[in-house]
């Protein structure tokens, strides 16, 4: 009786519930073979755990869930990195594969689409939403919609100043979230027109992401000159509003000393690279 007592203490400490052991032994027959023995008075008190509680590997003791990015067991024991927490699931990153990596197991949430806070801020996931309310515990944070806020245009990524050498590219990255999704066009210095214009040595290039409902835009110069030289504008804007980042580019004569970020490659397949390098840097950034 005292031990189906503790273990109904184990089950449901600290306000969440523990499932029953899977082989139906009682937590004394396993210790006994040197495997899990549950002394809840033992137990952890676990606090301030942003993907929610989670029962040990023993089915025991709850702890913090991994949260969403973090590591896991694949096989659900959580025994080595730990349970996902809630709403998360463990999953294969085999998006590791396409940029040369080894995919390894991480906590996915289970929904993907975006969330309206009442805090007027778009959550990228429920799981995203659940940590802020946890993270804020004491006030009152809602989804007011199952859709990313309403939002003008925010330059995530602002295009940097640069110094290059005449004949050498130039490439101008600048990364933009809104919603509804917003329209992205460069401009030089005061010139009416946006680029390229029918300058064929200047191109633009816009994709999705790294994350939804951002859009990142790369503005190359393929053998830059003297004339190139001066202010270049990223503009975004949607039907609520826009935004405005800016960056210089200063072109000095041949034969200073700068190399390309790629060299031997050719310019077309420069700007791929590019996009591609910046864009799993980021992603990797934000998991």
């Amino acid at each position: 009786m005292l031990l189906l007592l503790v273990m109904g203490l184990a089950w449901s400490f600290h306000g969440a519930s523990c499932l029953p052991h899977p082989t139906g032994l009682t937590w004394a027959e396993e210790g006994a073979e040197g495997q899990c023995q549950c002394v809840p008075q033992l137990c952890p008190r676990a606090t301030t755990c942003s993907a929610g509680l989670v029962c040990d590997h023993c089915g025991c003791c709850l702890e913090c869930g991994n949260a969403e990015g973090q590591l896991c067991d694949l096989d659900g024991s959580g025994t080595f990195y730990g349970r996902c927490g809630e709403n998360l699931e463990c999953q294969l990153d085999i998006q590791e594969i396409g940029y040369g990596g080894i995919p390894e197991p991480q906590c996915v949430c289970r929904s993907q689409a975006a969330v309206c806070g009442s805090d007027h801020i778009t959550y990228q996931n429920i799981c995203k939403f659940q940590e802020a309310v946890r993270e804020r515990e004491g006030r009152n944070l809602s989804i007011t919609s199952n859709r990313p806020c309403l939002a003008v245009p925010q330059i995530k990524h602002h295009p940097q100043d640069q110094v290059n050498v005449s004949g050498h590219d130039v490439i101008f990255m600048c990364e933009v979230f809104a919603y509804p999704m917003a329209l992205v066009e460069w401009r030089k210095d005061e010139e009416e027109f946006g680029l390229p214009g029918d300058d064929p040595h200047i191109s633009i290039q816009s994709r999705g992401g790294p994350l939804r409902y951002e859009l990142s835009s790369c503005l190359q110069i393929e053998g830059v000159r003297k004339a190139d030289g001066g202010t270049y504008f990223c503009i975004a804007h949607n039907k609520l509003g826009n935004a405005t980042a800016k960056a210089t580019l200063l072109v000095t004569s041949a034969g200073t000393c700068l190399q390309t970020q790629f060299p031997g490659v050719p310019p077309k397949e420069k700007l791929q690279q590019v996009l591609k390098r910046k864009l799993y840097i980021k992603r990797k950034k934000r998991t």
